[in-house]
């Protein structure tokens, strides 16, 4: 019976540095998608403010940032597209943000802890010369990497359902 009491304390030994491991990966983890959120959001909810520096600091500022739009004549390719985008369209006064909503929100982190990924429904709602526009249930994904200790979105998907775009169609 000692021999079985020694054997097992000396097992608990071994495990225990494993499971405080697992807790340590887990809080990280946790930290680590708590920072993605906050820069998935951010590239939404900077319109509100029209705050380009907390957008610009949320995206890839290189030739390889892509988005691809639900309509086939808004795809972007670059920074400096993305940017001509923003200083033509959001900031004109024309323009104005007036609420979103960021909807089961799934973040994957890559064991790497380099590249992230996520899909999420979004209401995205604004004003484009007092007349209301918007998006309801629009289709989210995007990739980011991390550099320099901060994360950035390189790529984004919008797409509307199309079942969804043809229940809003009237009927002829």
């Amino acid at each position: 019976m000692r021999s079985l009491l020694i054997f097992a304390l000396a097992l608990a030994q071994w495990f225990l540095p494993v499971g405080a491991l697992s807790a340590k990966t887990s809080n990280k983890e946790a930290a680590e998608k708590a920072a993605i959120e906050r820069v998935i959001r951010a590239s939404i909810g900077w319109a509100l403010n029209k705050d380009k520096g907390l957008l610009y600091g949320s995206v890839a500022q290189d030739a390889d940032f892509f988005i691809f739009h639900p309509d086939s004549k808004s795809t972007i390719t670059g920074f400096e597209a993305f940017r001509k985008l923003v200083e033509g369209f959001f900031m004109n006064d024309a323009f104005k943000a007036t609420g979103f909503e960021v909807k089961d929100l799934r973040i994957h982190l890559a064991k790497s802890g380099k590249v992230a990924w996520y899909s999420a429904l979004l209401d995205d709602f604004g004003e484009w010369q007092g007349k209301k526009t918007g998006w309801v249930d629009c289709r989210w994904t995007g990739v980011l990497e991390k550099r320099a200790k901060r994360w950035v979105i390189r790529q984004m998907h919008f797409s509307i359902a199309t079942d969804k775009v043809s229940e809003k169609k009237p009927a002829q």
